[in-house]
């Protein structure tokens, strides 16, 4: 099915170049998460060919987010070994990410790499949620076995986005992505 944007791009003779810039940044992995690209995450938003340089729109996964500058680095990196450069990243803070931006591809390669993925952020009913001692989180099915006997350790993992959590049922520790 051809449309109006798509049609638009078919007649833009820069658009091979910008779906080569995204088939690129398709491969280039978050390095906190090395299962997922930048992509998958939701992180490039845009992939603009100004014919000079190439601008790659990127939004943080929050703005104090220490992998940033890691990954505009990787990005630009990736791009230029392509043959694609000049380029430059772009950070747009506004919207702010969301999971919600996270792709199905995305959300079932954090599975499979052990990280429960976020459920839809719309279902939260603030930002961040606080539990007060002795409240328990609704329980996550364990990536490993699918148990629900599962219990939250730290409301913070390896990184700000991650809880840490734990499986009773097979015993095994394991993370859950935060809706935000």
């Amino acid at each position: 099915m051809l449309t109006a944007a798509s049609g638009a791009r078919a007649n833009n003779p820069s658009s091979s170049r910008t779906d080569a810039a995204w088939r690129v940044l398709a491969t280039v992995l978050d390095p906190e998460v090395p299962a997922v690209s930048v992509c998958e995450l939701g992180i490039v938003r845009d992939v603009i060919d100004h014919d000079d340089v190439l601008e790659i729109v990127l939004t943080p996964t929050y703005s104090g987010c220490p992998a940033t500058e890691v990954i505009e680095h990787d990005i630009l990196q990736a791009l230029t070994a392509a043959g694609l450069g000049p380029a430059r990243a772009t950070l747009r803070r506004a919207p702010a990410w969301t999971t919600d931006w996270i792709s199905a591809e995305g959300r079932a390669k954090l599975l499979a790499y052990g990280i429960v993925p976020p459920g839809p952020a719309s279902d939260a009913a603030v930002p961040m949620r606080f539990f007060p001692r002795g409240l328990k989180a609704a329980a996550l099915a364990c990536p490993r076995c699918g148990s629900l006997n599962t219990e939250r350790l730290a409301a913070f993992g390896s990184t700000a986005c991650k809880a840490t959590w734990r499986c009773l049922a097979c015993k095994e520790p394991f993370e859950h992505f935060k809706p935000i």
